[in-house]
C-alpha cells in the first residue's frame, strides 16, 4: 500500500558555486528494509545515477540539475521524494562565497538601474547562493511587493506609479542578505529622431517637388563637423528617389 513507506526527511534545493561539494539527504521509514535509488534530470532528460543507492547522495556541483530519490521496500512498494533543484553558478566572483561559508545567502547578481517607457515591460534580476536555496522577496520604497517572490521581478506593463527604489531580500534558515537598492524611472520618453526620419516626415507633408538642402560644416566657435556632408549626400539621394529636384548647398 502507498502508506507502507513514509518519507521522514525530504531532500532540499540548493544554490551553490561550481565545484562546491555537498550531499543531498533523504530519509524514510517502512515495514521492511528499504532500498534507495537517486535520479537526475538535465534539460528534460531523466536518468538513474549509477551506484547512487544510499540515503545520502554526494555531489560536486558542475551544472544546474534536478534530483529525486526513489525508495522501495521488499513488497514492491515505491515512493519518490520531492524533486529538488541544484542550481550551479558558473561565474562567481573571486572571494565568493566567503571561505567559512555555512550556506547563508550570498548575493551573486545585483539588479541594475532601469529607465522604462510607460506601458513597456519592467524587469529586474538578482540571484543569491544558499544552502538551502534562498527564497526571494522584492520591495519598492521599503514596501513589500506581494506578488514579486522570484529572482526576476517582472511587470508586464510599467506604470508611472511603478517608479521608485527597488531591492530584494534573499533568505534561508541561516539568515538573510539584501541586494543593492536601485532606482527605476518610468516615464514618457520620445525616441531621438534622426535627420532622415524627420525629413521623411516632411516629404509626406510636402506638396512641391523642389528640395533645398543646406549642410552647415564650419562654425566659428565649434570644431568642424563631418555629419552634415554625409547627411546632405544621403538625403539628396533619398529625395531624388522620391522625385524631388534637389539643390544641395554646403556652408
Amino acid at each position: 500500500s502507498p502508506a507502507a513507506i513514509a518519507i521522514t526527511e525530504q531532500p532540499v534545493s540548493v544554490s551553490v558555486p561550481v565545484g562546491y561539494s555537498f550531499s543531498l539527504r533523504c530519509r524514510a521509514e517502512g515495514r521492511t528494509s528499504l532500498q534507495y535509488q537517486w535520479f537526475c534530470q538535465h534539460q528534460s532528460v531523466c536518468r538513474q545515477i549509477p551506484g547512487a543507492t544510499k540515503q545520502d547522495l554526494p555531489i560536486t556541483a558542475q551544472q544546474t540539475q534536478l534530483y529525486t530519490c526513489r525508495i522501495n521496500d521488499l513488497h514492491r512498494n515505491a515512493v519518490f521524494s520531492n524533486w529538488v533543484k541544484v542550481e550551479v553558478h558558473q561565474c562567481v566572483a573571486r572571494g565568493l562565497p566567503p571561505r567559512l561559508w555555512r550556506g547563508e545567502p550570498v548575493i551573486v547578481l545585483n539588479p541594475t538601474e532601469q529607465r522604462v517607457e510607460v506601458g513597456k515591460p519592467l524587469q529586474l534580476q538578482c540571484a543569491a547562493m544558499g544552502v538551502p536555496a534562498p527564497t526571494y522577496q522584492w520591495y519598492r520604497n521599503g514596501n513589500l511587493l506581494e506578488q514579486q517572490k522570484k529572482k526576476k521581478l517582472w511587470i508586464t506593463h510599467a506604470k508611472v506609479s511603478d517608479s521608485g527604489t527597488y531591492l530584494c531580500c534573499a533568505s534561508n534558515s541561516h539568515g538573510e542578505h539584501w541586494t543593492n537598492a536601485v532606482d527605476v524611472h518610468i516615464g514618457e520618453w520620445s525616441q531621438p529622431t534622426s535627420h532622415l526620419q524627420l525629413c521623411r516626415l516632411v516629404f509626406l507633408l510636402a506638396t512641391g517637388k523642389i528640395a533645398l538642402l543646406v549642410g552647415n560644416n564650419h562654425y566659428q566657435h565649434h570644431p568642424n563637423l563631418m555629419a552634415p556632408v554625409t547627411d546632405v549626400f544621403e538625403l539628396s539621394l533619398l529625395l531624388e528617389q522620391l522625385g524631388f529636384q534637389v539643390v544641395s548647398l554646403l556652408d
